[in-house]
C-alpha cells in the first residue's frame, strides 16, 4: 500500500474525533484547534509539523512518528502512545496526564517544565531528552534509557528509576526524595556528590 503524502497544509478547527487514520505522512503541516479525541492513528508520520491546541484525549497513537515538530497547549488526557517515535519534538504547555506510554523512541525530545506526575514511562528511550524542570514525581521510569538526558531542576520524588540508564546524566541538584533506585544508581548519585564508593 502506498503511503499518502500531505505537504504544506494547514488545518484549523477540524473535527476528526473517532477517526481512524492509517499510514498518512504529513510534512510541514500545521494543525490548530483540531479535535482528534478518541481517534486511532496507526503508522502515521508527522515531520516538521506544528500542533496548537490539538486534542488527543483518549486517542490511541500506534507506531506513529512525530519528528522535529512542536506541540503547544495540546491535550493528551487518557491517551495511549504505543511504539511511537518522537525524535526531536518539543512539548510546550501540554496536558500529558494521565498518559499511557508503551515503548518507543523519545530521543532528543523536549519535555522541559512539563507535568509528568505518575506517568508510566518504563522502558522508554529518552536518550538526550530535555527534562529540565519537569515534574516526574511518582513516574515509572524502570528500565528507561535516560543516558545524557538533562534533568536539571527536575523533580523525581517517589519516581521508580530502577534499571534506568543514567549514563552521562548530571545528577547533582536532582530531587530524588523517596525515589526507588538500584545499587548501581545509588553509587552514581553518591559519586555525583563527591563520595568515594568502595566495596
Amino acid at each position: 500500500m502506498t503511503e499518502h503524502l500531505i505537504q504544506d497544509q494547514t488545518y484549523k478547527g477540524t473535527d476528526w474525533a473517532l477517526e481512524e487514520v492509517t499510514g498518512i505522512r504529513y510534512e510541514d503541516c500545521a494543525f490548530h484547534d483540531v479535535d482528534w479525541s478518541e481517534a486511532r492513528l496507526t503508522g502515521c508520520v508527522f515531520t516538521h509539523c506544528t500542533f496548537g491546541n490539538v486534542r488527543f484525549n483518549a486517542a490511541t497513537l500506534e507506531r506513529v512518528a512525530i519528528m522535529q515538530s512542536t506541540l503547544q497547549r495540546c491535550s493528551f488526557f487518557d491517551a495511549a502512545l504505543i511504539g511511537c517515535k518522537l525524535t526531536g519534538t518539543q512539548f510546550l504547555d501540554c496536558g500529558l496526564r494521565p498518559l499511557t506510554v508503551d515503548g518507543g523512541d523519545w530521543g532528543f525530545v523536549s519535555l522541559r517544565g512539563q507535568n509528568l506526575t505518575a506517568a508510566k514511562l518504563g522502558g522508554l528511550r529518552l536518550r538526550e531528552a530535555d527534562l529540565m524542570g519537569a515534574d516526574l514525581s511518582r513516574a515509572d521510569l524502570r528500565g528507561a534509557d535516560l543516558s545524557n538526558a538533562r534533568l536539571k531542576d527536575a523533580v523525581l520524588k517517589g519516581t521508580d528509576l530502577r534499571g534506568a540508564d543514567l549514563d552521562g546524566v548530571e545528577l547533582r541538584g536532582v530531587d530524588i526524595t523517596g525515589a526507588k533506585i538500584d545499587l548501581a544508581q545509588a553509587a552514581l548519585f553518591a559519586t555525583a556528590y563527591g563520595a568515594t564508593v568502595s566495596g
